[in-house]
């Protein structure tokens, strides 16, 4: 991000990245920004709740990205509530990107996606991500002709690749074209508006989810009960995995604690990295049972 001042002829304004679950849109954002700031994985609905994430372009303005929850069925009411927060974020800001998995093609999720971002935004865009994935790339041409065909108003259709980076300085430069003129929103040295501990927590779920795959994704939060800076400069962090049964506290813990024991590990390493500071972190598994229809623990969690 540029340290200079924006000058005249500047746009700005908030961008939400929609699309139906497990496209890329987390991978997207920490491409975009520049900094990882969304947990990413290779689970459906990784991201449960909406983050900024901002990045300033100099002599051409400043955008404010939304990663949404992805749009899927809900079964809880943790569920329902990510998805009406990504319905009501596509009513509020200035453009819509709606992303797709260019590599799995476009499916009924897709269209159900298109048409939420249809009917709550007039400025609007498409993203197919993953181009990276797509084989052969003569596939690629085909299914823009199609999605450009289709009566959803998207003001411009971008293949990218938020792994590798292809595509995405073009992806700016579309996003600012479409934004309203005016001068930065916020500071340049903003980055985000979520907290560092709501960061610590998605970024211990994330190890989590990596380390126990498809076993129990969803029937897990993290929570961070105490933030406490020492005298000699030591953060001492403690976080609470909730889960629903005793039997998936089991597959939390692992054998002789080892696989609680590398989520420590790992999730310490990328905290101490971002933080630029050492830090204590002591990880406790809960048993909460049916805590995703729990509107007490939602709100806890923000996720209400």
């Amino acid at each position: 991000m540029s340290e200079k001042d924006l000058s005249g002829g500047s746009r700005s304004g908030f961008v939400a990245l929609v699309g139906w679950t497990n496209v890329g849109k987390s991978t997207l954002l920490n491409r975009l920004v520049g900094v990882k700031l969304a947990a990413v994985g290779d689970v459906a609905q990784t991201t449960r709740q909406s983050i900024h994430g901002a990045r300033t372009v100099e002599g051409r303005g400043q955008i404010i990205f939304v990663d949404t929850p992805g749009l899927h069925k809900p079964r809880h009411r943790m569920n329902r509530a990510m998805i009406h927060a990504t319905g009501r974020t596509v009513g509020e800001v200035d453009l819509a990107a709606l992303v797709i998995d260019a590599a799995r093609g476009f499916g009924p999720g897709d269209r159900r996606a298109a048409e939420q971002v249809k009917r709550g935004c007039a400025n609007r865009l498409l993203v197919l991500n993953k181009v990276d994935l797509v084989r052969p790339k003569s596939r690629l041409l085909p299914l823009m002709e199609t999605l450009a065909e289709e009566d959803w108003g998207f003001g411009a259709i971008v293949p990218v690749s938020a792994k590798t980076g292809e595509g995405c300085d073009g992806l700016i430069e579309a996003i600012l074209d479409q934004l309203p003129p005016g001068p930065p929103l916020f500071p340049e040295d903003y980055l985000t508006d979520q907290p560092e501990r709501v960061l610590a927590a998605e970024w211990i779920r994330e190890k989590l989810l990596a380390s126990t795959r498809q076993e129990l994704p969803h029937a897990t939060a993290v929570i961070v009960e105490s933030w406490n800076e020492r005298e000699d400069g030591l953060l001492e962090i403690d976080a609470s995995i909730l889960v629903e049964r005793t039997s998936q506290k089991k597959i939390v813990i692992g054998k002789e604690g080892q696989l609680l024991k590398q989520v420590g590990i790992e999730a310490r390493r990328e905290l101490e990295s971002f933080l630029d500071s050492r830090i204590m972190l002591r990880l406790w598994v809960r048993v909460r049972e049916h805590w995703r229809d729990d509107e007490g623990m939602l709100q806890r969690l923000g996720l209400s």
